[in-house]
């Protein structure tokens, strides 16, 4: 076993050292790979960046009542006599109090407003009209600059990545929404979650200025239970259960947006793994023939070691030893190129509420393994045939074809 294992560390260096007259063949593996390797680490960089623009935008300690058997605020509609029913509901709603004694709730409703970008084409946003409690019950919102909406005025606070992204947004500037003029408050950031791709405004207002007067589409609530917010959770279910009309549901701030992260993310990983595996093959396939070349260029070598006593075996780790080394280097040029690139870059997509949802691409530990397996992979499947060539060489003509 030790006179196999010397001969194998022989032939690698040997091998290592003929590298130089297959550089440009080499090379182009080492770039096919990281090829592979960077797209699909940019997809799932994509999709991982989602989830945590999201998840960032739930709370445990918060819950979303809806109306209309749905479970997105699209399409829900909470009525006016359901709220007042809820606030009138004396003893334990599981909703927490605020310092007056009333329920920490807010109304919402979102409204979806094409606003041009930088580049002049027309993005859809969303504005939300809520209750002076809603940034309240956003712990990780904070005012960023200016101050929050008055009441009943038509002034808007709004989120970091879209004053960033779009111009017009300075504090004190004002804006056009549909047939109305807006004045920008403030800005606010939230962690980096979905939050910082809205638009806040006080909820009467919005009402007013696109005809919806009485809507609601969402109550947001801190749940009580000190501690215990699934106990909460159960007895505002029970307490929506005995109000009349509109059925009523309430999710968990968390589940909704995790229910959202993960359609979405599934539809970036169904684009991003059939492209990448594509790829691969054409890459594994590429592999073969650069370490066929490479048993062709060295068949002298195999040859002559095999004649002064070599067995097959370090012939065909040898080889196989090549096709992996190269792969790996494709894998770090890869992981490499995909760390520069992709982590921290901005992305949007569309959310639940067919609006813009910016959020940051996030190449975490889990990309990278995966995307270098997929690329190390591509030299241990592309490397298997030509290291059993190698083992199974030929040696005179090998020796007579050079000869």
């Amino acid at each position: 076993m030790s006179s196999a294992l010397k001969q194998t560390f022989l032939m690698i260096r040997i091998n290592l050292g003929s590298l130089p007259r297959r550089l440009a063949i080499s090379l182009s593996m080492v770039l096919s790979v990281a090829l592979v390797v960077a797209v699909l680490a940019g997809f799932l960089a994509m999709a991982r960046g989602f989830e945590a623009a999201l998840a960032g935008a739930g709370s445990p300690d918060i819950a979303v009542i809806l109306g209309g058997g749905t479970n997105q605020e699209t399409g829900s509609d909470v009525p006016a006599d359901a709220v007042r029913s809820l606030t009138a509901i004396s003893g334990d709603t599981g909703i927490a109090r605020d310092r007056a004694g009333g329920l920490a709730l807010s109304r919402e409703t979102i409204v979806p407003i094409d606003v041009k970008g930088s580049d002049g084409a027309e993005q859809t946003l969303s504005l939300r009209g809520m209750d002076r409690t809603g940034l309240d019950l956003r712990g990780r919102a904070r005012l960023s600059q200016g101050r929050l909406f008055a009441p009943g005025g038509r002034e808007i606070v709004v989120g970091a990545r879209i004053a960033d992204a779009f111009p017009g947004f300075a504090v004190g500037q004002r804006v056009r929404f549909g047939a109305v003029d807006w004045t920008v408050a403030g800005h606010f950031t939230s962690g980096g979650s979905a939050f910082e791709s809205e638009i806040w405004a006080d909820l009467d207002a919005v009402q007013s200025a696109f005809g919806r007067q009485g809507q609601v589409q969402s109550l947001r609530v801190r749940l009580a239970g000190g501690g215990d917010p699934a106990r909460a959770l159960a007895v505002l279910r029970e307490r929506l259960s005995d109000i009349s009309g509109t059925p009523l549901t309430s999710i968990p701030e968390t589940d909704l947006y995790a229910a959202q992260a993960e359609r979405t993310e599934s539809l970036i990983r169904l684009f991003g793994w059939p492209i990448a595996l594509l790829m691969a093959v054409g890459a594994t396939a590429g592999a073969l023939n650069t370490m066929m070349s490479s048993v062709s260029d060295r068949g002298v070598e195999i040859a002559t070691l095999r004649l002064l006593g070599f067995s097959r075996l370090p012939a065909f780790a040898t080889t196989w030893f090549e096709a992996v080394l190269l792969s790996v280097a494709g894998a770090g040029v890869g992981i490499l190129t995909s760390r520069l690139a992709f982590d921290g870059w901005q992305a949007s997509t569309m959310g639940a509420n067919n609006t813009k949802v910016a959020f940051q691409l996030v190449v975490t530990s889990d990309v990278i393994l995966t995307a270098g397996l997929l690329g190390v992979a591509v030299g241990v499947i592309g490397g298997a045939l030509p290291a059993m060539a190698a083992a199974r060489l030929p040696l005179r003509a090998a020796l007579r074809a050079k000869g």
